[in-house]
């Protein structure tokens, strides 16, 4: 039994298709079954609340071989911190109690760099790895960069102004992942019983791709004219806490991209084991492109 963590999300309804096409027993966890396509829903074993709730975990992790744990966005948390780790503790627990024997989960590359400790969500979002690790599972953290589908953010921007932004550089050539490359390394991970102990596995693309090159492609791929625009890091802030976060969550957001600026994302070396193959346009043509003109 595979139990799965957000499965209505952007990274999870992928994972758990592709574990029920490999004919895996699957459990899930989720706030609202109703978000659940009928396809899934009547092919999984269903628990309902969130993965926050010690018993809502006691109860899925029991008699589950492997988990695939992801902490849910949470804008208005008091600090990401309470977003990431806390968030995790009951599950900790219960990981150990009901004797799961492996774990992947989604985290973000950063821990050999300087600049770990000061990287907002990245900094959080390690924090909870060392949690996981803590209980001495078998572990694999998928460790990524920024996401292609994050672009989806600013469809509405980018459809009509034919603009994005980022206070990075944009010439910064970074990593860049799709969320079906995660799905599919998780999928794997999840399906093989062999592994044992705790590593990180990064998880970074096909090649590192700067914003530029990015709204080159864009404006091809579209038909348009895509510009990308670098903006202050106190503007960045401003507009997250517009769209309501809290400060504490929009200042981790800005220390995070600050921390990508100087390099974040630039500390694993890549190789063919944790180059994954969706590349930006053909992720444009199959996403992008369907979202901003359909």
């Amino acid at each position: 039994m595979i139990v799965v963590t957000t499965p209505t999300g952007d990274i999870g309804h992928q994972l758990v298709e592709k574990l029920l096409e490999s004919g895996a027993s699957v459990r899930v966890i989720v706030r609202d079954p109703s978000r659940l396509s009928d396809s899934i829903r009547n092919r999984v074993e269903i628990v309902s609340g969130s993965h926050a709730d010690a018993n809502v975990v006691n109860q899925a992790f029991e008699g589950a071989d492997a988990v695939f744990w992801l902490v849910p966005a949470d804008s208005k948390a008091d600090s990401v911190t309470a977003a990431y780790v806390d968030f995790s503790k009951p599950a900790a627990q219960a990981l150990k109690a009901c004797g799961v024997k492996r774990v992947v989960s989604v985290s973000a590359l950063g821990r050999t760099t300087p600049l770990a400790n000061q990287a907002g969500y990245v900094t959080a979002s390690l924090a909870m790895d060392d949690l996981i690790a803590a209980t001495g599972v078998n572990f694999r953290a998928l460790t990524m960069p920024s996401f292609m589908d994050n672009t989806l953010m600013q469809a509405a921007v980018i459809k009509a102004q034919g603009t994005f932004f980022s206070p990075i550089d944009g010439d910064l050539k970074l990593p860049s992942c799709a969320t079906r490359d995660i799905a599919a390394v998780a999928t794997r991970l999840l399906l093989d019983e062999s592994w044992t102990g705790q590593e990180e596995v990064a998880v970074l693309g096909p090649e590192n791709i700067s914003f530029n090159d990015m709204a080159d492609i864009m404006s091809d791929v579209l038909g348009r004219p895509i510009r990308f625009q670098q903006i202050p890091l106190d503007a960045y802030k401003a507009r997250f806490l517009q769209f309501g976060y809290s400060e504490a969550m929009a200042h981790g957001m800005t220390d995070m991209a600050d921390a990508k600026n100087r390099g974040l994302d630039l500390g694993v070396e890549r190789s063919a084991d944790n180059t994954t193959p969706t590349s930006f346009r053909q992720w444009c043509e199959t996403t992008l492109r369907p979202a901003i003109l359909d």
